[in-house]
């Protein structure tokens, strides 16, 4: 299927990422369990949250080392389902997984004085200003051409990603602040600010991206996730086209198309969520406010990092 079966295993399921991810899912049920007792206020982490926080790792692995990785190498589109899934999806799961007692204990020992970066405004500008940035088209045709940038380029997009979350899903009762029109404000933010990256890979004219329609310079990004010499995967393929039956231009106008969609399905869901619960509220009736733990979305930023 889209020519997965010419990769081997290792290309497929990225064995040294698939080791790293099951030390942190051991690290985190190791710091939940005989750790706790380490730490002020710990008690039982609930089973729906466990399964929140190893969710979202599982997603976040099959986005960046999974078959979807290898795909979003090989088709626009699929990176753009990548991205998707690994900071709008991924990262509020893992977030909603840990319990309020070890965010004390990080915000507690954190030198970075995060507060400022974790602004509503400011944290909704950076995130969508990293990814507005990466998706122009120099910029990321050479971030996919150099190893550590790329790795380094997706780092902060996922620490800039759980500044913006952490608006929404607050698990500290403590620093919530803003109320539910400030929420419904920093919803719809988000859901503008990365309309122009979209409507930019939707509407062009042409291809963007030489990573997916230069056959030369898909072959030398996809010699950072694929074994062997790129040299040969051009001769075997002669390029992503191989892969596919859409044209780049039309497989780049569903990326954008996919990544819009999602992004306008879960903040839609969560603005009708949160609309719901201030109506309630302002009708005096009862308001379990979204936090972390209970599975609902919390407020307020880092004002007491």
């Amino acid at each position: 299927m889209l020519g997965l079966q010419y990769f081997s295993f290792a290309d497929l399921w990225s064995p040294l990422l698939l080791a790293a991810t099951l030390l942190l899912a051991a690290g985190y049920l190791v710091l939940i369990g005989p750790l706790a007792q380490q730490f002020p206020g710990s008690a039982e982490v609930p089973l729906r949250q466990r399964v929140l926080f190893l969710g979202g790792l599982l997603v976040l692995y099959l986005a960046q080392g999974g078959p979807v990785s290898l795909l979003g190498h090989i088709l626009f589109s699929f990176h753009m389902v990548s991205m998707a899934l690994s900071y709008l999806i991924a990262v509020p799961l893992m977030m909603l997984g840990i319990p309020e007692w070890c965010w004390r204990a990080l915000v507690r020992v954190n030198p970075l004085r995060l507060s400022f970066l974790a602004h509503p405004v400011v944290a909704a500008l950076l995130f969508n200003g990293l990814f507005s940035l990466y998706h122009i088209p120099v910029i990321h045709d050479y971030v996919m051409l150099h190893f550590t940038v790329h790795r380094l380029y997706y780092a902060a997009l996922f620490v800039t990603s759980a500044l913006m979350w952490w608006t929404l899903i607050n698990p500290l009762p403590e620093s919530r602040r803003a109320g539910g029109p400030v929420k419904i404000g920093f919803i719809f933010l988000n859901m503008v600010l990365l309309t122009p990256a979209c409507g930019l890979i939707i509407f062009a004219s042409a291809p963007l991206y030489a990573t997916y329609s230069d056959p030369g310079v898909w072959a030398r990004a996809m010699g950072y996730c694929v074994s062997g010499d790129p040299a040969a995967l051009l001769q075997a393929f002669g390029g992503p086209g191989f892969f596919g039956g859409l044209s780049p231009k039309v497989d780049q106008q569903v990326g954008g198309i996919v990544m819009k969609f999602i992004q306008e399905f879960i903040f839609a869901s969560m603005l009708a969520y949160v609309f719901y619960h201030w109506y309630k509220k302002e009708n005096g009736q009862d308001d379990p406010d979204l936090s972390g733990p209970s599975g609902e979305l919390g407020d307020g930023a880092l004002t007491r990092v």
